[in-house]
């Protein structure tokens, strides 16, 4: 029988920032309760550490490389055709409330009706990310490191008028549908500026928060690829002395809670709808958050807390307190949507279902996440299989991590002699999937065509450096 799904999204949600995932400190009684009537993925996977490109892979079912969304300039525009314009073809009712990050809402982007969007800056983005020469430091960096704390932000503005909305449609629209319908909830948080509202900010205690993990240079591996990176992403230097790192880490655990209170007063109205019993309700994050571990902050990488994401199913279809060990990725989405409708996948595509990835028999998959922007001086080709990570840079030596034996990543084993075979097999099982070196050559072509369309280098430089994109203020609407 076809039921309807809920699709609630977070932005930058560290995945280990979560009760159902262990976390001994952070709250999030919502999100746990979920995670205690449905299945916990517990190798979920971003198809790429950066909004935009992986807003597209969901949207779409299809890997970064197969659709040309290689950076927050290169958006998702309607095309191709996604799991929305299927549903809409079947007579069924696609909504979205809240930030998609796609190209524009005159796309036709898969959904009848698109309730405060959020999308790229201007249509276009910022055009500097596609600019991957040179070591300027991005300067609105600082601002990351200063926009933090307790109170209110348009942030957290937007996500309440998202709650609103979302529990006004659950209520009011939902139950008078005669088709299973398909609502994309999507909030900002706990994407920075890092600031929570206080009721959040107060339920931690000061004295209890942590301080990041392999952040200091002699603790953590080292890269000539990351060593860019982090020259570009500076946003470390920032941070004045480990009161700052606390105080930043403190607000992040309260907007994680604030953002867990939104997502209980979606589910609630659910309940309150009548729809909830046929409803599959999915939670999911586009990625996540260094929070400064390794000494980075925000995303822009392969080490877990960036490319790891949460990600809990529970309704039709999905075993209750489960845990489920294969790996998962945001391609998965649209096929799990589709199925609970009651309708087949497209053929060629890479995702497998939810409700078919829990059967076990999906142990030795293998999925991908990419980077290709500024701060990476060559793609960034990150493949997780059973127990590996493995990260292939073009013209670079891999990073390889035994993610048993050593979970946070201390050691990275891309160059240690004894593993010489188990990098064999991995570039061999990536290659399965992407030809690394070809795609990195097309992306970097795609790219300097449209810098040189907009102008040239100087002119993709001159984009505003936004710290991040703006909120429209709600309050106003």
């Amino acid at each position: 029988m076809a039921s309807n799904v809920l699709v609630i999204c977070s932005d930058q949600h560290w995945r280990d920032a979560a009760g159902c995932y262990g976390h001994p400190l952070v709250l999030t009684p919502n999100i746990d309760a979920l995670a205690r009537r449905g299945t916990v993925f517990d190798v979920a996977y971003s198809a790429a550490p950066i909004c935009v490109s992986a807003r597209a892979a969901m949207q779409t079912g299809r890997w970064v490389h197969q659709l040309g969304t290689w950076s927050s300039a290169e958006p998702y525009d309607g095309s191709p055709r996604g799991c929305g314009h299927r549903l809409q073809e079947e007579g069924r009712q696609v909504v979205s409330i809240g930030k998609l990050h796609f190209r524009s809402s005159e796309d036709d982007n898969g959904f009848a009706e698109e309730v405060i969007p959020v999308h790229i800056l201007n249509g276009t983005g910022f055009t500097s990310s596609m600019v991957r020469d040179g070591l300027e430091p991005y300067a609105s960096n600082a601002d990351f490191a200063l926009d933090i704390g307790r109170g209110e932000s348009r942030y957290t503005r937007y996500d309440r008028k998202v709650t609103e909305l979302a529990c006004a449609w659950l209520g009011d629209v939902a139950p008078g549908t005669d088709q299973p319908w398909t609502l994309f909830c999507s909030f900002v948080a706990p994407h920075h500026p890092i600031v929570a509202p206080d009721t959040f900010h107060d339920l931690y205690d000061r004295r209890q928060v942590d301080l990041p993990r392999l952040r200091a240079p002699g603790e953590r591996p080292e890269h000539p690829v990351l060593d860019v990176c982090q020259t570009i992403w500076d946003y470390d230097r920032h941070f004045r002395d480990d009161d700052h790192v606390i105080e930043t880490r403190h607000a992040y655990y309260g907007y994680v809670s604030f953002l867990d209170d939104n997502v209980g007063r979606v589910l609630a109205a659910l309940e309150a709808s009548g729809e909830a019993d046929n409803t599959l309700v999915i939670y999911v994050s586009d990625h996540g958050e260094m929070l400064g571990n390794h000494g980075m902050w925000a995303k822009m990488n392969m080490y877990e807390e960036s490319s790891a994401v949460p990600l809990v199913a529970a309704g039709p279809g999905m075993p209750s307190g489960q845990r489920c060990a294969s790996p998962a990725s945001h391609i998965d989405l649209q096929p799990t949507i589709l199925k609970a409708h009651g309708l087949k996948s497209a053929g060629g595509l890479d995702g497998i279902a939810l409700q078919d990835l829990i059967d076990g028999d999906h142990e030795d998959r293998a999925v991908l996440s990419e980077y290709h922007e500024r701060g990476a001086v060559t793609g960034m080709f990150m493949m997780r299989w059973r127990n590996w990570k493995y990260v292939a840079y073009p013209g670079y030596p891999p990073q390889l991590f035994d993610m048993d034996d050593d979970p946070i990543e201390s050691a990275d084993l891309g160059r240690h002699p004894a593993h010489k075979a188990t990098r064999a097999a991995c570039e061999a099982r990536l290659g399965a999937i992407v030809d690394c070196d070809a795609v990195n050559r097309r992306c970097f072509a795609d790219q300097a065509r449209k810098i040189a369309a907009l102008g040239g280098r100087e002119a993709a430089m001159a984009d505003g450096e936004h710290a991040y994109t703006p909120m429209p203020d709600v309050t106003l609407q």
